[in-house]
């Protein structure tokens, strides 16, 4: 399908970071807000702790409104994935992707990607259009401070 490959949007970097400590603050969504690099999670109730695909976290984007994440993949420590919708309506389509590749004791790759493929709401489009590979590394490089930094609180 033509034009296929710009809808699918991804960057990576190796952090010095063990891949558990990385995956914990992905997969806790309260951390999220911490790391976003789209500046776009204003917060996320502690609790949530993703384990497992169909579960359903919920974070405020900074409109205040609600938004409801379908975990679509999921291997723990190692991929997790999700669709994030207005509350209790179905996803438009779009999808958020972390992996980590383990590169040795304290060293991880991680890999982040957006996918809007399967958009199915044409207005969402044009803000789908501004997440460039350089916001998806603003996130890597805030997740990356985070991880490294003694009680996950980024060294300033």
């Amino acid at each position: 399908m033509e034009g296929m490959t710009t809808r699918i949007v991804s960057a990576h970097r190796d952090v010095e970071a063990a891949v558990g400590r990385i995956f914990d603050l992905i997969a806790d969504p309260s951390a999220q807000p911490r790391w976003d690099g789209n500046d776009n999670l204003s917060s996320a109730e502690h609790g949530q702790r993703v384990r497992a695909v169909g579960d359903v976290f919920t974070t405020t984007i900074t409109t205040g409104a609600q938004r409801e994440n379908h975990v679509v993949e999921f291997e723990e420590g190692r991929r997790i994935a999700w669709k994030p919708s207005e509350v209790g309506k179905d996803t438009p389509g779009h999808l958020w992707r972390w992996e980590l590749e383990p590169l040795g004791p304290g060293r991880t790759r991680v890999t982040h990607t957006f996918d809007w493929s399967g958009l199915t709401d044409e207005n969402r489009v044009v803000r789908a259009q501004a997440n460039t590979s350089e916001r998806l590394l603003a996130s890597i490089d805030r997740l990356a401070a985070l991880a490294v930094a003694p009680g996950g609180t980024p060294q300033t």
